[in-house]
């Protein structure tokens, strides 16, 4: 069984690593080819093609200047200690012990615009490219062109010695989407994540953010090996929700007293 998971745009390069082993990014090829494709563009279209402020887009024209094919304990780190976003906040990855973190190195999968897919332990330059991106790579118009059936493929691969092959859908929307369904030979599960609001519960997007790390930190810790034990997920308040839940579909929610 695998997890799937969104990367984040806030990275952390600042916070030394732990010595912990790494491992190189399965797709780095098709990031170099990509990484080719934005040192042509200026500024101005990296700002436009992103939608970023122009001092953010100057910060990535210079990461994809120095991004280089050989990866380094200078110019790397560990991906899931890099990203640092509300997904991230929730896994807590510096806290998982090292055996833990080979748990998810075996069983994580970050989909990433520019890397692909990436295990936790994969080292990881610093980058800006949501999945989203409409960038034009030769005959490709977008990343999901770009991407195609890749993705779907390399996690048949991983899944390949599963009997009944499950993929657990931790990614947002626009992740999720890069994987072909139609390529993927296993059943696709989605999380939600629902909290109590204005006399309903609604998907709240940090709150459902950090609970899908959550969700992944108890995959780790429990060592979730069939869907059924996912059902007993409860952090942050969290718990679930039979009535509203499908075989596709696990509902999680929580009624917090303000």
């Amino acid at each position: 069984m695998l997890f799937l998971l969104s990367p984040a745009k806030t990275l952390d390069y600042l916070t030394p690593a732990a010595d912990l082993p790494h491992t190189r990014p399965v797709f780095a090829a098709q990031s170099a080819r990509l990484i080719q494709e934005l040192r042509e563009k200026s500024p101005q279209e990296i700002a436009g093609l992103m939608d970023l402020s122009d001092v953010l887009a100057a910060l990535n024209v210079a990461r994809y200047q120095a991004w280089s094919t050989r990866f380094t304990a200078k110019n790397s780190k560990q991906a899931v200690l890099a990203f640092d976003g509300d997904v991230y906040d929730g896994l807590q990855a510096r806290s998982l012990a090292p055996e833990d973190l080979q748990w998810a190195q075996d069983h994580l999968c970050i989909l990433s615009g520019l890397y692909g897919v990436l295990r936790p332990l994969d080292w990881m330059q610093p980058y800006r490219l949501e999945m989203g991106t409409s960038l034009a790579v030769g005959e490709t118009g977008n990343l999901y062109q770009f991407w195609g059936s890749q993705l779907a493929r390399y996690l048949n691969q991983r899944l390949a010695a599963d009997k009944t092959p499950v993929v657990i859908n931790l990614a947002s929307v626009e992740y999720a989407k890069a994987v072909d369904r139609k390529t993927l030979k296993a059943r696709v599960i989605d999380c939600a994540f629902e909290d109590w609001k204005s006399g309903s519960y609604k998907i709240i997007s940090f709150s459902a953010k950090k609970a899908r790390g959550m969700m992944a930190r108890y995959a780790v810790t429990h060592r979730v090996d069939t869907p059924s034990k996912l059902e007993g997920f409860d952090s942050g308040g969290y718990a679930f929700a039979p009535a509203s839940s499908e075989p596709h579909r696990l509902v999680f929610r929580r009624k917090i007293d303000t």
